[in-house]
């Protein structure tokens, strides 16, 4: 074995970029395709906004449901870091098939079936790769997956920004509506970049993985998924088109996920009961703040177009214009701005013992979260011809990312502390379908402040906006009640959980 290459030297950090950086280019392209997808429904395909929102909200649900079977195949059957790059494979497809010009709702729901099947193989297997390069490090845990998310939203807020400047950029000088598709081809070019960089820095997770990436890949193993992927994509576009269907399929998957807790806690070892226990009541409390989550792409959405002022001003002096899509940037920017802050505070507290549980986090999360709607609701009353301050965007949205970074920044740090190594795939999978599930919820809610067609005024609009985002306010409220009120049962299973571990 003379000839044999030594592996190069690889530190935790080095591996954590690596899995990063692909992560980035991923959310690269999903959230330039976010950023578009509702406006699209409704500006160019002509959708109500309800069956816009409802569209939209199956589609992320499938999304995040799609990991539950990724992870089950990284961790049995290909391989995590190969179910990784075969996911982003898929989604550079997915994206490719939206920039093509055609505006036939079965060609658009069957791409976006694919971008579910290259979602649910890719998104687990990152994660359960950035869990197993900190393994055995608890105190690090934390502050890693934040740090991830972070990562996660320098992508993002590049791209949100990005494809709707793309989209006007290229209507505007070829006279047509082609810069919608140019924008989603830009989502397929940002794979292709994390795919190189995945390539180029592959030695550096050389040793993490599965058992089944230690071993040949199995063309027919490898078909199977395939074969299976391709089920899903037919499956994804009827789910999309029946609305009836979507509920069915949501409500189903929920009962499964509940049903699989409830039967791995009853059958897994006593020493590990708590923990799974602990786990289950946080995952309850994530499906609650998604719902408001998923307002960002909807409801929030088709209020920055219809009831803000798009212009940013300071005492009557002009700095800059958005378009009513780039607003969803601002979630990412303030997620970049507050996650160090955050990993810092979580590694100082850990150092002086005095480290908040995660339950209590989610309850300041949730607190977070009524503020930020609370803002837009109050903006209301200081509109002027019914369009709000573009800075009460920025003020509402750093509240709710705030809330964001406290509830669902450690949400895979939940799973990473509570869940036995041998379930980690299967619970990241777990987790994103109840994550899923409240995505489409979330589609609901946001119909409540659903406009019709004929109703153009921005002073009849903003009414209907204002009246959701204060129950939503007032929703969120409850939810941090809740989270109090459980925080003595979460306190006494984690230090059951601590006690066998």
């Amino acid at each position: 074995m003379k000839n044999e290459i030594p592996p190069l030297p690889y530190t935790q950090t080095r591996s954590f970029l690596t899995v990063s950086l692909v992560e980035l280019w991923e959310r690269f392209g999903y959230y330039g395709m976010q950023a578009l997808i509702v406006y699209y429904m409704v500006e160019r395909l002509g959708f109500e906004d309800s069956r816009a929102n409802l569209v939209w909200s199956a589609a992320a649900a499938l999304i995040y449901v799609a990991p539950a079977i990724g992870g089950w195949v990284g961790d049995k059957v290909l391989g995590t870091k190969r179910s990784m790059a075969i996911g982003a494979m898929i989604l550079t497809i997915g994206y490719a098939l939206m920039a093509a010009p055609t505006e036939n709702t079965w060609f658009l729901f069957s791409a976006l079936g694919v971008v579910v099947v290259g979602n649910g193989l890719f998104k687990p297997n990152a994660a359960t790769l950035v869990r197993k390069i900190y393994e055995g490090d608890d105190s690090k845990i934390d502050s890693a997956f934040t740090l991830y998310y972070m990562a996660v939203n320098v992508g993002s807020t590049v791209s949100m920004l990005a494809t709707p400047w793309i989209k006007d950029a290229v209507n505007a000088s070829t006279g047509s509506q082609l810069g919608w598709h140019a924008a989603f081809g830009v989502c397929s070019v940002g794979l292709v970049v994390g795919l190189f960089s995945v390539l180029l820095m592959r030695a550096t997770i050389a040793h993490v993985g599965s058992l089944p990436d230690e071993r040949p890949l199995e063309v027919g193993k490898l078909a199977a998924v395939l074969g299976g992927g391709a089920l899903m994509v037919v499956a994804s576009a009827f789910i999309l088109e029946y609305q009836a269907l979507a509920r069915a399929f949501v409500y189903a998957a929920g009962l499964v996920v509940l049903g699989i807790f409830i039967h791995l806690i009853r059958k897994s070892q006593p020493s590990e009961r708590a923990g799974l226990s602990a786990a289950l009541v946080l995952t309850l409390q994530t499906v609650f703040f998604f719902i408001f989550y998923q307002q960002m792409s909807t409801s929030l959405s088709l209020f920055a177009l219809r009831n803000v002022d798009l212009d940013f001003s300071v005492f009557g002096a002009h700095l800059w214009t958005w378009s009513p899509a780039q607003f969803q940037a601002l979630n990412a920017i303030w997620i970049m701005v507050l996650s160090p802050v955050l990993a810092w505070v979580y590694t100082a507290a850990g150092r002086s013992g005095r480290d908040l549980s995660i339950a209590a986090k989610f309850a300041l999360g949730f607190f977070s979260v009524a503020l930020g709607f609370f803002a837009y609701g109050v903006a209301g009353r200081f509109a002027v011809n019914g369009l709000t301050s573009s800075w009460i965007m920025i003020i509402g949205y750093g509240l709710y990312s705030l809330g964001e970074l406290l509830v669902s920044g450690l949400g895979l740090a939940m799973v990473a502390r509570y869940v036995p190594s041998r379930m980690s795939g299967f619970m990241v999978g777990a987790y994103y379908v109840a994550v899923g599930i409240s995505q489409y919820l979330g589609g609901l809610v946001a119909n409540l402040a659903s406009v019709p067609k004929d109703v153009v005024d921005p002073v009849q609009t903003l009414p209907i906006y204002a009246s959701l985002f204060n129950k939503l306010g007032l929703g969120a409220v409850a939810c941090t009640a809740i989270a109090l009120a459980v925080l003595p049962l979460v306190r006494r299973l984690t230090a059951t959980h601590n006690a066998h571990h």
